[in-house]
């Protein structure tokens, strides 16, 4: 009983020098798993960037640099789409720089650039012009990214909840307002600005000018087909009377006719 107390006792651990290694091998890993997600938030949060000359709620003219970082391979940019944040119209946005070939095209909520395909692993970076900022302490800028193999890119999503999204969409940050500084009056931001970079213009906003005296009455006036229906009506109108007319003539002369051969015989 005694001995095998004694040689249990006597046993020998596990040695110094493994339980560092194994130390220095979970550190290690350790380390490399917290460098890989970091590496993984900072290319998710790097892929779209947005940045103003003048970052400052209610400022005017306004240059944007809107960054696309490649992550296609095998594959190049051939358009970018913009989703305007509240309080911006696409009337008020111009291209002032982009790639070569690339136009704009205003859309209902934003607008796109596009143009032939660049080349694979560039950037697309373009650059507008906005006539004002909007009074608010952010404003995100939805993209949406197309390659020549077909392949879109959607940042898109806004944080909930405190979490960051998975493809968050670009957001810039504004100083508050300049003292003084008014918004434009709608009248002053209804009108695009002309720039010979964009494809097509916006599509014209309502007039709030009132019509003039020969156009309320052109207005008023009924179209050709109208009129020629009207004319239609009005002769399928008289016609049936006519005939109705007639009828109620030959029913009464034949009446006459009638009592009359009666009162002969």
């Amino acid at each position: 009983m005694s001995a095998r107390t004694t040689a249990s006792a006597v046993t020998p651990a596990t040695p110094p020098r493994r339980r560092t290694t194994r130390t220095t091998r979970l550190g290690l890993v350790a380390a490399a798993t917290v460098t890989f997600s970091f590496a993984l938030t900072t290319a998710a949060f790097a892929h779209v960037e947005v940045e103003a000359d003048k970052a400052q709620a209610l400022a005017r003219n306004v240059t944007l640099t809107v960054t696309s970082e490649a992550e296609n391979a095998s594959a190049g940019f051939t358009s970018v789409r913009i989703v305007l944040p509240e309080g911006i119209a696409p009337a008020d946005v111009s291209l002032a720089e982009g790639p070569k070939g690339w136009k704009l095209k205003p859309a209902a909520d934003g607008y796109s650039v596009s143009g032939p395909k660049l080349a694979n692993g560039t950037d697309a970076v373009h650059k507008i012009r906005i006539k004002q900022l909007p009074d608010a302490e952010e404003l995100a800028f939805k993209a949406v990214e197309t390659y020549s193999d077909g392949k879109v890119s959607r940042w898109i999503e806004l944080p909930t909840g405190g979490e960051e999204p998975e493809q968050p969409a670009p957001v810039l940050e504004l100083k508050a307002a300049a003292p003084g500084a008014k918004p434009l009056s709608p009248s002053s931001r209804s009108s695009p600005t002309t720039n010979p970079n964009q494809s097509a213009t916006a599509s014209a906003s309502p007039s709030t000018e009132k019509p003039s005296a020969s156009e309320s009455t052109a207005s008023q006036e009924p179209s050709a087909e109208a009129a020629e229906k009207n004319d239609d009506d009005s002769s399928s109108s008289g016609l049936l009377i006519g005939v109705i007319v007639v009828a109620l003539l030959a029913a009464g002369g034949g009446t006459w006719w009638l009592l009359r051969r009666r009162a002969t015989a």
